[in-house]
C-alpha cells in the first residue's frame, strides 16, 4: 500500500518553499495561503479575526472547503446566518485541543492555525508523510504570519517570547504524539530550535524559486 502524503503550507515566510509542480499529494492550508496553492484539499481556520474578517467579506475563502476549529464554531453560533450562507463549505469541525497545548480558552490561544492544520493531518487525515512549509517559529525567534499583511495581528511585539517559547513546545508535542509519521520541514537553514526526533526530516532550500 502507498504511503499517504500530505503537504501543509503554513504562514511564515518559508512558505515560499512550497512547489506546486512537484509536492504530490494532499494539500492543507492554514487561513489564506501566502503562495499558490493549487488543488487544495481544505483549508483550516481557527481564529475569531479570521471568521469575523469573512463575515464582514473583507476575506474570501470561498474556492476552499473548510476545517474549522473550536473559536469558529463558537462564531458561527452567534452568526446563524452566515453559517446557513457558507454551509456548503464546512468539512468539519474540528476541536481536538491536545493536552501539551494546555486547557479551555488559553489552550485554543496557544494552539495556533499551524498546529491545528498539523495536527488534523497527522490525527484525522492519517497521514504518514506530512511536509510542512512556512513553520518559521520551528527555526527562528518570530511569530510573523503573512496573515497579518491583511488582517492585523493582536499578538504585540512583547508577547514574542511567550509565544515563540509556546508555539514551539506545542510542536515538539505533535511530533512526540504522532512518533509513526514522518515530518519533513522545509526551511531555508537546519538550525532548529526544539530536539530533533526520528521521525523528523528537514529539507534545507538554498535559492528561491
Amino acid at each position: 500500500m502507498s504511503k499517504k502524503v500530505i503537504h501543509v503550507v503554513g504562514n511564515g515566510d518559508n512558505a515560499v518553499w512550497f512547489d506546486n509542480k512537484n509536492a504530490k499529494g494532499l494539500r492543507v492550508i492554514c487561513n489564506k495561503p501566502v503562495v499558490q496553492v493549487d488543488k487544495v484539499h481544505t483549508c483550516c481556520i481557527v481564529d475569531f479575526k479570521m471568521m469575523k474578517a469573512l463575515t464582514e467579506g473583507s476575506v474570501s475563502l470561498d474556492q476552499y472547503t473548510w476545517v474549522l476549529g473550536y473559536r469558529p464554531k463558537i462564531h458561527m453560533e452567534k452568526h446563524p446566518s452566515f453559517n446557513l450562507r457558507h454551509a456548503s463549505h464546512i468539512r468539519e469541525y474540528y476541536l481536538e485541543l491536545p493536552r501539551y497545548a494546555g486547557k479551555g480558552g488559553p489552550g485554543y490561544t496557544n494552539f495556533n492555525c499551524g498546529h491545528f492544520a498539523t495536527h488534523y493531518t497527522a490525527n484525522k487525515l492519517k497521514a504518514d508523510e506530512i511536509h510542512m512549509y512556512g513553520f518559521d517559529c520551528i527555526f527562528d525567534f518570530t511569530t510573523r504570519s503573512m496573515t497579518d499583511f491583511f488582517l492585523p495581528s493582536d499578538r504585540g511585539d512583547n508577547n514574542t517570547v511567550r509565544l515563540t517559547d509556546v508555539w514551539r513546545k506545542v510542536f515538539h508535542g505533535i511530533f512526540r504524539e504522532f512518533k509513526d509519521t514522518k515530518f519533513v520541514l522545509h526551511h531555508k537553514h537546519d538550525n532548529l530550535k526544539i530536539p530533533k526526533l526520528d521521525n523528523m526530516e528537514i529539507v534545507v532550500h538554498s535559492k528561491k524559486k
